[in-house]
């Protein structure tokens, strides 16, 4: 019987070791991540002088030549997460900027106020290579969204919608038929960026925000947009661009 006893308290003593280390693990464990949300803000110009039949520069008159706060906010959805992640993205951006209209000699700003709005569309595929960053803790993850932009415009003179004495990609002269001042506009772009991990700054904040949020991983990022919004060529405003945008991103 004693030596029974004594066989069972071995087993037991050797046993205790393997559960501690087991239920003491504290190995992080990672949410299943499924997309993004992307915050950026940036600065915009439309190339609207450089159209054709325009000529005098009077969007530069009546705007100035300084360039546009662009804000935007863009939803990701991955289908592949191998050899990078890849998926599609959806965002919206906004941007306005404020002048005074020209008079009839179409070359001295008058006291009326005038306003110009767009709100780009964008439909992208996205593709991050972010296998070195998962497998062996590189921060640093190149990505690139080629896609589809659409750019809802409109304008505003006096607080009311404007109606410019001119046809889209005319110069306005005398007798052509007048345009509302509102339109859309729609063209392709690529973005190319570089994204900085936030997550092997403080890695233990990281697997809190994970397992409170749901939020896998969070990053900053710079990027370049070459867009060309033209309508693929057809008369009318040219809401081309080049530009960089910076902001954070968030995976969940």
């Amino acid at each position: 019987m004693a030596r029974a006893v004594a066989l069972g308290v071995a087993v037991l003593l050797t046993a205790l070791p393997g559960q501690a280390q087991v239920y003491s693990s504290d190995a992080p464990t990672e949410s299943p991540r499924g997309g993004a949300v992307e915050l950026r803000l940036g600065s915009y110009r439309p190339q609207i002088d450089a159209e054709e039949g325009v000529s005098g520069g009077p969007f530069t008159a009546i705007y100035g030549e300084g360039r546009w706060w662009l804000f935007e906010l863009e939803l990701q959805r991955f289908f592949y997460q191998g050899i990078g992640t890849a998926g599609l993205s959806l965002s919206a951006g906004y941007a306005e900027k404020f002048g005074y209209a020209l008079t009839k000699d179409k070359q001295t700003p008058s006291s009326e106020r005038t306003s110009f709005h767009v709100v780009p569309l964008h439909l992208r595929g996205v593709y991050r290579f972010d296998y070195p960053a998962f497998q062996w803790g590189f921060p640093l993850v190149p990505y690139v969204k080629p896609g589809l932009v659409f750019v809802p415009w409109w304008a505003t003179k006096g607080g009311k919608l404007d109606e410019a004495p001119a046809t889209e990609g005319t110069d306005g002269g005398e007798g052509t038929p007048a345009r509302k001042g509102r339109g859309v506009r729609f063209g392709w772009e690529v973005a190319v960026g570089l994204s900085f991990m936030l997550d092997v700054l403080e890695p233990r904040f990281a697997r809190d925000f994970d397992s409170d949020l749901g939020i896998n991983h969070s990053y900053i990022f710079a990027e370049y947009t070459y867009s060309k919004v033209n309508s693929f060529g057809q008369p009318g405003l040219n809401l081309s661009d080049s530009y960089w945008m910076f902001g954070l991103a968030l995976d969940y």
